[in-house]
């Protein structure tokens, strides 16, 4: 029997929160868009993070920045 084909891009991607630098590890949604911005409050020390992913090739980039 055949495998399923799976999409080529990243289902999970990584950020470092910018207040306390725990590496977090979040699903990726490509049906959301490219690129997306959200904030995202850091599940460790409850700081929020503004993230940014974009795609590119099948890979994918989450950059964080503190939100001000």
């Amino acid at each position: 029997m055949n495998e399923p084909l799976r999409d080529p891009m990243q289902e999970e991607g990584c950020y470092y929160c910018t207040a306390c630098g725990e590496q977090i590890i979040i699903p990726l949604d490509i049906s959301a868009g490219n690129p997306q911005e959200y904030i995202e409050d850091c599940p460790v020390c409850c700081r929020p993070n503004i993230l940014r992913i974009f795609w590119s090739n099948g890979i994918s980039e989450v950059v964080a920045e503190a939100e001000s």
